[in-house]
């Protein structure tokens, strides 16, 4: 696929097929929004930029009244724009014409007036805690609410009520009707525990619907809880640095400097879609979003290379969802992470780093792998040499070194992105087609908020898990019913660590299917997080590991809209591309429970000092490259191998993640045995003449 000559600017504009915005839009966790022109445009983009300006001033001149104070401000400017930027959506009779087909809607296109009033409704019940008006006993300012803690007025638990039932619009709106069902599921067991038999575990005093709608809109663990404060404060400002660096111009360098780096190389059309997916990660934080514009642009390439569609599709996905997993950002619940933990955002990113070169591995080995078993081509990619690349547009990786610098200056992660953000927007004016000029620059900031709606209705509705948890003991309860589930198969505590880690990762992936990430992490934290710290696995390792299976379920079947999305890309079959892209993501899926179920795995965390990280991380990149292989069918340098070897060199991937000075023994010396039968295998072909593997179109050349 020719790229730009060497003296050509980047230029993102380029059309593709298909449109990766809109293709992208299909396949995010959250459903695409209106685009808007005329007044009403105006009027969103003008909010829009308002609440962006909001989050950039409140880094650096906070309200004195409190970080709450911010965050009731902060959704009332943005609830009231989800309902007039997401339609209803909803199958009523009249949408459709006499013969059963779906008519055209209206409200896909602009605001009904169901719309204007839910959006108002949603500003004064935002709105209502702060304003300084009197209403009988109710009322009275910011200060006269909060005391009202435990004591509220009927026109409080009306107002709570109201904003309650708009939240779950807003997340069924842009999330659909499954999320909204979950936080109803906890917000009836909150009402009506109380009528279960006392003997359960789960069984609880019950609360009262006062009482519940208390916990939700006027304590520290409801709407306005951690997760929301981590969309106003972090997420939306890392959204708007997204933008910023993407009309800068870096997302279409990342792809190019990609291409540019492999272009002599062999297995060229892997290589750049796997850097591709990393790099782009920068500037995306989802892995269906990256996915398709990985794809737009390499698989085309992949295809000249002679991959077929599912093996590229699945190739794509698991890049694309490698986004989410690598540093500098990784996604809102790694921020959700630090202030659960109360750490600094840059000890996340470097609980994060050691797994993802592990992860990142995988895939590269697998790419080598393929491109030997299935005879890739070799595909000459016609771009300039990365050096001139980097010499003319490597300024892009500024503002990423800058956060991380100042991350590590001691530098809150707010005021580190925001000096990011205003240094990828100076440097915009280094190439002239991207300049953030005033027009731009609105756009970048309405493009960064309208980013981070769907995640704030989803962030404010998981206080109604939280509040529920919390108010009602569930997540000590769920911990011991998990423990004793464990304790029932064995009692031995590594076997029963061991066990309640497979389970919790079982119930982490079936609960990502059904909701979005953030959401996945959430539930999961406070529900399977306790069980994990009570056999005495450390915080950071459990918080990783419940964050690391809830990304995978962008990857797991019979959901997986990462899978999805690169199918719809490279036109391949569906389930065939999903099992390609579990094949590539494995690591992700093992990885997090060898720092889960021994001492010596949180030295994949950074965790333990130099000896302990060396040892984790060496071990585990044998293991992650030995089960590449029994994935694979392929020994780079040996050729085939059969399925007796395969299975003794998974046995052995799986037993080094042990991380144990015995199992890392067995281990290796599976893996030499999965080697040695190879050898064997190679030399009997070598006996009865079977040709060695040469690559398609390219006889007698051999690629091992």
């Amino acid at each position: 696929m020719p790229l730009p000559a060497e003296d050509a600017p980047l230029d993102p504009t380029r059309p593709a097929t298909p449109d990766p915005r809109e293709l992208a839009a299909q396949f995010e966790d959250e459903k695409p929004g209106r685009t808007f022109t005329g007044p009403i445009g105006l009027l969103l983009t003008g909010a829009t930029v308002a609440v962006a300006l909001l989050a950039l001033v409140q880094v650096f001149a906070p309200f004195s009244q409190g970080s709450k104070y911010y965050l009731i401000i902060f959704l009332a400017g943005v609830l009231p724009m989800v309902f007039l930027a997401y339609p209803a959506d909803l199958p009523l009779p009249w949408r459709r014409t006499p013969t059963g087909e779906r008519r055209p809607d209206a409200d896909r296109t602009r605001p009904t007036a169901p719309d204007w009033v839910l959006a108002g409704a949603a500003l004064v019940s935002c709105l209502y805690p702060v304003l300084p008006v009197t209403i009988g006993d109710a009322g009275g300012g910011y200060d006269a609410f909060l005391d009202r803690q435990g004591l509220l007025t009927p026109l409080d638990v009306a107002m709570g009520t109201v904003l309650l039932l708009l939240l779950l619009e807003a997340c069924r709106r842009t999330t659909g009707w499954i999320l909204p069902a979950v936080c109803l599921l906890f917000l009836g067991y909150g009402y009506y525990g109380g009528l279960l038999p006392q003997s359960l575990p789960v069984a609880h005093a019950g609360l009262d619907f006062g009482q519940l709608v208390d916990a939700f809109y006027n304590s520290d663990s409801g709407f306005y809880g951690t997760p929301l404060d981590v969309a106003a404060s972090y997420i939306v400002l890392f959204t708007i640095y997204g933008a910023v660096l993407d009309l800068s111009g870096a997302g279409r360098f990342f792809v190019e400097l990609s291409a540019a780096a492999f272009r002599r190389s062999r297995t060229a059309a892997g290589r750049t879609a796997v850097a591709s997916g990393f790099l782009l990660g920068t500037v995306s934080g989802s892995g269906a979003a990256t996915t398709v514009s990985i794809g737009a642009v390499t698989w085309p390439v992949l295809r000249k290379a002679g991959y077929p569609a599912e093996r590229a599709g699945g190739m794509l996905a698991a890049a694309g969802v490698g986004a989410i997993l690598s540093p500098p950002t990784l996604g809102a619940a790694a921020f959700i992470i630090a202030e659960y933990l109360g750490v600094s955002y840059l000890q996340v990113l470097g609980w994060a780093t050691v797994p993802t070169v592990l992860y990142y591995l995988g895939i590269l080995l697998s790419v080598e792998i393929d491109a030997r078993r299935s005879g890739v081509r070799p595909v000459v990619i016609d771009t300039t040499s990365p050096w001139r690349l980097l010499g003319r547009f490597g300024y892009h990786f500024l503002s990423l070194l800058v956060i991380t610098g100042l991350l590590a200056l001691g530098l809150s992660a707010t005021k580190a992105v925001v000096a990011a953000t205003v240094l990828a927007a100076a440097l915009s004016f280094l190439d002239r087609r991207h300049r953030l000029t005033p027009a731009r620059l609105v756009q970048a900031l309405s493009s960064g908020v309208r980013g981070v709606l769907a995640v704030t209705a989803v962030c404010a509705a998981a206080g109604i898990i939280t509040a529920t948890t919390t108010k009602t003991g569930l997540g000590p309860q769920a911990a011991a019913l998990l423990i004793s589930g464990a304790q029932a198969l064995s009692s031995d505590p590594a076997v029963v660590l061991a066990l309640t880690a497979l389970l919790a990762a079982v119930a982490l992936t079936l609960l990502g299917l059904a909701v979005p990430v953030t959401a996945s992490f959430v539930i999961g934290w406070v529900i399977i997080g306790p069980a994990l710290l009570d056999l005495g696995v450390a915080a950071p390792a459990a918080a990783m590991f419940v964050f690391y299976f809830a990304v995978l379920s962008e990857v797991s079947p019979p959901t997986a809209l990462a899978a999805v999305a690169a199918a719809a890309v490279t036109g391949g079959r569906l389930v065939p591309t999903m099992w390609q892209t579990l094949r590539y993501a494995l690591p992700a899926y093992l990885i997090p429970l060898a720092f889960v179920i021994t001492p010596t795995g949180l030295g994949l965390l950074g965790i333990g000092g130099p000896e302990r990280i060396a040892v984790a991380g060496v071990v585990s990149a044998l293991s992650v490259a030995v089960l590449a292989v029994a994935a694979g069918g392929w020994l780079p340098g040996i050729g085939p191998v059969g399925t007796p070897e395969r299975l003794v060199g998974a046995l052995a991937g799986l037993t080094l993640l042990w991380l144990e000075p015995v199992p890392v023994t067995v281990g290796a010396v599976l893996a030499a045995l999965m080697v040695g039968g190879a050898l064997v295998r190679r030399g009997a072909a070598g006996r009865t003449g079977a040709p060695r593997a040469v690559p398609s179109g390219h006889p007698g050349e051999d690629i091992q």
